[in-house]
């Protein structure tokens, strides 16, 4: 049995058998410092155990629980932020503030950091950890039965063909093949071909080779609305313009870029969105 697997079946028999005394021995305070690891704790956690969210969490522009999170208090992850909190329980991922982490592991504070999941296996065991954590694995299969509900509503419907597409942040940003966000796209009923831009994982389309060979849908970032900066304005550059009648372009917001759990309930509902608008188009 792989680690994997056994960590699965630990939080599945721990949701079958969830009581009063697994919840008491919850952690009560709770600091995240991870935009994603704030929309899953929000999900799982009791309100009054979430001592505070990252900032990202209020961002109207890169954040899926800006209302719940204006009710909540936040961090901008500095250590003396974090500590005044008193947590029990601090979760993070590698991309948190390192400086914060060292200095909360000298004062013996618990921590729990959490890797980006890669697929929908890893987001659906990270949901699991973070419900186990503060005390409500049964929470976490509740969500996890939600996000799985949301994609098969977003399956393509049978014998409907394939669509070829690529997503195109700010700076031409793309998440290429071994990434959640791929294999969301998969499943709407995409063929991501960022590869053919000579991308792997992550990285950045060129916008002459997109103009070159473009997909059939472009999934195009949502820039912010004070932008000026080159970065933003490459997304609506006119070139792209010229080719609206080989390429549908349909809005695919960077806040769904990165994350797993309930925001993968957004990006399949984006994705679907996408989907019939091209295929409207192309009838």
């Amino acid at each position: 049995m792989s680690d994997l697997t056994r960590r699965a079946a630990v939080a599945g028999l721990a949701a079958a058998t969830a009581s009063p005394a697994l919840a008491a021995a919850a952690p009560r305070r709770v600091v995240s410092m991870n935009a994603c690891l704030d929309t899953v704790l929000v999900r799982v956690a009791d309100r009054n155990q979430i001592a505070a969210l990252s900032h990202y969490a209020r961002d109207p522009y890169g954040s899926t629980i800006v209302d719940i999170a204006r009710t909540l208090p936040f961090t901008y992850e500095t250590a003396e932020e974090v500590v005044s909190l008193k947590p029990d329980l601090v979760i993070s991922s590698a991309h948190s503030s390192l400086a914060t982490r060292n200095a909360l592991n000298r004062l013996g504070v618990r921590q729990e950091r959490f890797s980006v999941p890669d697929t929908l296996a890893e987001s659906h065991q990270q949901v699991r950890d973070v419900a186990l954590l503060v005390g409500h694995p049964e929470r976490g299969e509740a969500l996890i039965a939600r996000i799985n509900a949301a994609i098969s509503a977003a399956a393509p419907r049978p014998g409907q063909p394939r669509l070829t597409a690529a997503i195109f942040e700010p700076n031409g940003f793309a998440a290429g093949k071994g990434t959640l966000v791929s294999e969301m796209m998969e499943r709407c009923g995409f063929e991501n071909v960022a590869a053919r831009y000579g991308l792997n994982k992550w990285g950045n389309i060129r916008l002459e080779e997109l103009i070159a060979n473009p997909p059939q849908v472009l999934l195009a970032g949502e820039t912010s609305p004070s932008s000026a900066t080159w970065a933003e304005r490459l997304v609506h550059h006119p070139a792209l313009a010229r080719i609206g009648g080989r390429m549908h372009r349909a809005v695919f917001p960077t806040r769904l870029l990165y994350c797993g759990g309930p925001v993968l309930i957004h990006t399949v509902a984006a994705l679907s969105k996408a989907r019939e608008d091209a295929f409207r188009k192309i009838a």
